[in-house]
C-alpha cells in the first residue's frame, strides 16, 4: 500500500471491513449508489432536516465491531468527514465531497460561499422568489421563470432550508492517516479544489467526466473502488 496513506502493509484485509453509504440531498438508499453490489452494505437515510452534528451523532453511536469503509457523496462526505476519528474506520471513498471548509480563499468556492449566503438571507427574510432567482442558476442552470413559480416552489422551499456545507469545523488534520479516495467529475472547479486539498493529506483522487455531480452512476466507477479496495489489503 502506498505510504501516503499512513498505515502498514497487512494492517487491514479488504473482508476484514463493511461497507457504509451515505447519500447527499437528492437520492437515497440503492438509487443514490447504483453499483453497490454488496448485500450486506449499510445505507444511511437522513431525514432533510437532520443537523450536521445529529448526523456525526448517528455515525458514532452505531455499535459495530468491524471496521467501515464509508462512501459519502457530496454534502454527506461532512459527517463522514467529521465522525470519522471516532469510528473504527477502513477508510474513506468521498464522491464531489463538498468539503468547503477545507478549501476556503479559493475563489470558485468563495463565490459559491457568497452567492448562496446572498440567497439564504433572502429567504431569512421572508424572499422566497428572490432567493430562488439567485440560486437556483447556481444549482440547477438557466434562469428563473416566474412562470414555472408553481411548479417550483416546493423545491426552492426545501433548499432554502437544507443545511449548507460549510462553517462544521472539517480540517484536514481528521483526514491525515485515513486511507481516501475522493472521486469528482472534472466539471466543477469547486469539487476539484477541494479534492487538491484532500491530495495534499494523502487521499488518492481519480477524475471521472460524464456525469458530473454524479461520477458514481459511470460504469467506471466500481472499478476505481476496486483499486482503492486492493490498496488496504
Amino acid at each position: 500500500m502506498s505510504p501516503a496513506y499512513g498505515y502498514h502493509p497487512g494492517m487491514i484485509r479488504a473482508q476484514d471491513f463493511d461497507r457504509l453509504y451515505i447519500h447527499s440531498g437528492g437520492r437515497r438508499g440503492t438509487d443514490a449508489w447504483p453499483h453497490a453490489t454488496d448485500s450486506a452494505a449499510e445505507f444511511l437515510s437522513f431525514p432533510a432536516d437532520t443537523a450536521v452534528r445529529d448526523q456525526v451523532k448517528a455515525l458514532v453511536d452505531r455499535d459495530r465491531d468491524r471496521s467501515i469503509l464509508i462512501f459519502a457523496h457530496s454534502i454527506g462526505a461532512v459527517s463522514a468527514v467529521l465522525a470519522a476519528d471516532r469510528l473504527n474506520i477502513a477508510g474513506l471513498v468521498l464522491v464531489e465531497p463538498a468539503l468547503y471548509d477545507l478549501a476556503r480563499g479559493d475563489a470558485a468556492i468563495e463565490r459559491h460561499i457568497a452567492i448562496v449566503t446572498e440567497a439564504r438571507d433572502l429567504a431569512s427574510g421572508g424572499e422566497l422568489r428572490g432567493f430562488w432567482a439567485i440560486l437556483r442558476p447556481l444549482m440547477f442552470g438557466g434562469h428563473f421563470d416566474p412562470t414555472h413559480w408553481d411548479d417550483e416552489r416546493a423545491l426552492a422551499e426545501r433548499w432554502a432550508s437544507t443545511n449548507v456545507p460549510w462553517g462544521h469545523g472539517v480540517r484536514e488534520r481528521t483526514l491525515r492517516g485515513i486511507p481516501t479516495l475522493a472521486v469528482t467529475g472534472g466539471w466543477n472547479a469547486e469539487y476539484e479544489a477541494i479534492a487538491q486539498v484532500l491530495v495534499a493529506t494523502g487521499a488518492r483522487h481519480v477524475v471521472l467526466p460524464g456525469a458530473q455531480h454524479r461520477p458514481q452512476d459511470l460504469e467506471s466507477f466500481p472499478a476505481v473502488v476496486e483499486r482503492f479496495e486492493r490498496s488496504l489489503s
